[in-house]
């Protein structure tokens, strides 16, 4: 059975009313033409995926450019990639706060050949390095004075940035942005969004599953990929529709499963999983369970390569089949068994394995650290050879890693300068809603740093918001900016960055 897949095209003009490209935005459905609200980034890879897999960018495009939004983790992410610099136009949100490291990958982007567009653009001297980067600023003209716009104009197209006037809705305002010397036009005077239906044959879930597995392994095994993704009609017809895409430009057609995955390598594998499988992963489930099932799978990874366990990849596997029965709706055991999982797999996920057993204690370890047993998963981890720092840097990486995999991202290493590290203690945190309502909610710190917590709350704070905090007995205090947020076990983790510093400077808890 096919899916329908949803994509709104929005022309973008030049001054002769010539099609210069295109807008592209997801849809979740046809009957709403208009963005659900849901999580921007996860909404530019189903996008990026239904353009290539579903509907094919020479259809969509018609041979011209498409402007896609990035908001702050695809832009420092890899994303980009599976698109040439050519079509792609990328457009910056306003939303995305202008710090070093943003401003670096822009810079990387741009080295790239890639065209950097500012979305909603108005002056300000945060932005202005950005600004300058790019080749070209969207100018809202509801939004935006027509003084304050003759001045952009003034300033930003003698560097050579080209300005594109959105939100273009009667002749007189065309008119006047014509005068004006605006480059490009876009709005509901000229088009509306069109929404482009396309059609993606559902893979198995059980496959997608396999197929992440293997991609992300250090080094796929380039013959169980063939067998995975031959298994399923889906998973093959949306590979070979990639790589044979004008994005290549191949002078002659790949038609074999092996070769497509040869041509593509490692990195070009991985980039094209995370698209073909993790939206039908993610498909009418929580994405939380997708985001904790790639975490646990690492994490256990890693503690299985602490404990000298050979093969550490069978705890990947263990991790990521973790939950299982809640991705495909089956009891763990018959999920188990439909993937021809590992005894040894089966035995730690089910409890059926003796008590000592390696893969087990893994397992457990991973699972009481996550839900902040420190004594339960201190003892496992003394019993293995583990140290207890060595924990709480193996959880960071995983988390790191599971950001890379979900976005496609191209850095290698983590940013992070400091490991967080167990703590126990309670704060009251102060954030500020899109209406401008205070609220201030109790929150349990789960774990610390000189830069950041990780905090456990009763309700959901958006990601990118302004945060305060003070907590006078664990001598944190300072403000930032809450960089996830995800439900875990009925309450909300949620992990806050302090540019200031958190004023915490407690060791390791050894309780």
């Amino acid at each position: 059975m096919q899916m329908d897949v949803f994509i709104a095209r929005q022309p973008i003009l030049d001054r002769q009313r010539q099609l210069y490209a295109y807008e592209l935005l997801f849809r979740s459905e046809a009957r709403h033409n208009a963005f659900d609200g849901g999580d921007g980034a996860a909404a530019t890879t189903r996008l990026i995926a239904n353009a290539l897999l579903a509907m094919g960018l020479e259809s969509l495009l018609c041979g011209k450019k498409a402007f896609i939004n990035f908001d702050r983790s695809l832009l420092l992410g890899g994303l980009h990639s599976v698109l040439p610099p050519e079509i792609l136009v990328i457009e910056v949100l306003e939303t995305v706060e202008p710090d070093g490291e943003v401003l670096a990958a822009c810079q990387r982007l741009s080295k790239q050949g890639y065209t950097l567009a500012m979305d909603d653009f108005v002056p300000d001297a945060r932005f202005e390095p950005l600004a300058r980067l790019a080749k070209l600023i969207k100018v809202d003209l509801l939004a935006t004075s027509r003084p304050d716009q003759e001045r952009l104009l003034r300033k930003y197209q003698p560097l050579g940035i080209a300005i594109l006037a959105e939100k273009v809705e009667t002749a007189e305002e065309f008119q006047w942005a014509l005068g004006a010397g605006y480059d490009y036009f876009q709005g509901y005077f000229f088009a509306r969004p069109e929404i482009v239906r396309g059609r993606r044959i559902p893979a198995s879930k059980l496959t997608c599953l396999r197929l992440l597995a293997e991609a992300q392994q250090m080094e796929p095994d380039f013959g169980r990929l063939e067998t995975i993704v031959s298994s399923d009609v889906s998973l093959s017809y949306s590979l070979l529709l990639y790589v044979n895409s004008a994005l290549f430009s191949r002078g002659t057609e790949i038609g074999s499963i092996r070769q497509a995955i040869a041509v593509l390598g490692e990195e070009g594998i991985r980039h094209w999983a995370v698209l073909a499988a993790l939206p039908m992963m993610a498909k009418d489930k929580p994405g939380e369970l997708i985001t904790l099932s790639l975490v646990r799978a690492r994490f256990c990874e890693r503690l299985a390569g602490l404990a000298r366990i050979a093969p550490p990849n069978l705890a990947f596997l263990m991790g990521l089949f973790s939950l299982l029965d809640g991705l495909i709706d089956l009891p763990i055991r018959e999920a188990l068994a439909k993937v021809h999982a590992d005894p040894a797999i089966t035995g730690a996920l089910t409890g059926t394995a003796p008590p000592g057993d390696r893969y087990r204690d893994v397992y457990q370890m991973a699972r009481r650290y996550e839900a902040g047993d420190w004594d339960g998963a201190g003892a496992l981890a003394a019993a293995s050879g583990i140290e207890t720092c060595q924990l709480a840097e193996a959880y960071a990486e995983s988390a790191f890693w599971t950001q890379q995999a979900l976005h496609a991202t191209s850095r290698k290493t983590n940013v992070r300068r400091h490991v967080r590290h167990p703590a126990a203690g309670e704060l009251r945190l102060r954030w500020q809603e899109p209406s401008g309502r205070e609220r201030v909610v109790a929150a349990t710190i789960v774990n610390a740093s000189a830069e950041g917590l990780q905090l456990r709350i009763s309700e959901p704070i958006p990601v990118r918001s302004p945060v305060s905090c003070t907590g006078p007995k664990m001598c944190v205090s300072g403000r930032g900016t809450v960089r996830y947020c995800n439900l875990v076990k009925g309450k909300y983790l949620i992990g806050v960055e302090f540019r200031g510093g958190t004023g915490w400077s407690g060791a390791p808890a050894s309780r």
